[in-house]
């Protein structure tokens, strides 16, 4: 039976390849052409794949369904959580996990440091979108002509003079960040405040969330919290991993 179903699954990612016909299915298997036809009609019946009018096969509408269902169903928050508390465990600064929605970009998880000093940030709390790193990072991602209509649109408040101070720099800030794939806020939005972000993908490469290292200068020196950039780095890529379903749930390396 487990032979059986392997050779029904390993008929999935031929058919992502383009649609083919018995023979090249019956070839891949390497098992003969009515053995490879009670699989595909098994599959069939499941609406797993699909038989055109040529008598080719092709995946079917099932699957995309069953895919888009899954991706609904995803939590990048409960996958993401014991992550972010490994990643606080090992430097004990303040972890944030933030996602883009409705044009805002909020906090949706956070581990508090283990230092007497603390930030104010909040769960469900939008974030200042023009200077904050988990911010530029999901932004970034966006469609340059999505980028472009957002950065006309929006305010840029100078909470300090690290602050982005106009649409152009905001421009250029996210072809930064999209092209070395993370992003830092030295005390643009406190000046005593230096953060450091990574962003996590979904299994299409897109950004789905971005969490960030965030630490006051008291603490820790903004080239002091650069050097922690790597862990960050591994920290969000381990989430994309098993986000995507790439790899399987594990510590985050060290």
């Amino acid at each position: 039976m487990s032979q059986t179903v392997d050779r029904a699954l390993s008929i999935l990612p031929l058919l992502a390849e383009g649609p083919a016909d018995l023979g090249q299915v019956a070839d891949r298997l390497d098992v003969h052409k009515s053995t490879a036809l009670r699989l595909l009609r098994t599959l069939h019946e499941h609406g797993l794949v699909y038989r055109q009018s040529d008598q080719r096969y092709r995946l079917g509408a099932r699957l995309f369904a069953l895919a888009q269902e899954a991706m609904e169903n995803l939590d990048v928050r409960e996958i993401a959580h014991p992550h972010l508390v490994r990643l606080n465990e090992k430097c004990g600064h303040t972890v944030h996990l933030a996602v883009y929605e409705e044009n805002e970009v909020l906090y949706i998880d956070k581990v508090e440091s283990r230092y007497p000093v603390r930030m104010y940030s909040r769960i469900g709390k939008p974030v200042a979108v023009t200077v904050a790193a988990v911010a530029k990072l999901l932004l970034a991602d966006l469609p340059e002509h999505e980028r472009h209509a957002l950065a006309e649109k929006l305010d840029y408040p100078m909470y300090t003079s690290r602050s982005t101070p106009h649409a152009t720099a905001f421009l250029q800030e996210l072809a930064k960040v999209r092209e070395q794939g993370w992003a830092t806020d030295l005390g643009g939005h406190e000046e005593s405040i230096n953060c450091v972000a990574a962003p996590i993908r979904g299994a299409d490469g897109r950004v789905v969330a971005a969490m960030s290292l965030s630490a006051p200068n008291v603490v820790v020196t903004a080239d002091e919290l650069l050097t922690l950039l790597p862990l960050v780095r591994r920290t969000a890529d381990a989430i994309s991993g098993e986000y995507s379903g790439r790899t399987p749930a594990k510590d985050t390396p060290a």
